[in-house]
């Protein structure tokens, strides 16, 4: 059961772990690159991440 503890728990993980990106995309983009995540099984976020993460290895082996 979530309550206040451990939303103060998940807070203080946040506040220590974790970094926000944000951006712009136009507007409609949005759900059209959300479905395209879905499609592939990942939240945008996680979507996002993975292809800089596949970017940067790329970059690396140049």
């Amino acid at each position: 059961m979530y309550n206040d503890v451990s939303k103060k728990a998940t807070m203080k993980y946040i506040k220590e772990n974790l970094e926000e990106v944000r951006f712009r995309v136009r507007k409609g983009e949005k759900e059209r690159y959300k479905a395209h995540a879905e499609r592939r099984g990942k939240s945008l976020t996680g979507l996002i991440v993975d292809l800089l993460e596949q970017d940067i290895k790329r970059a690396e082996n140049e």
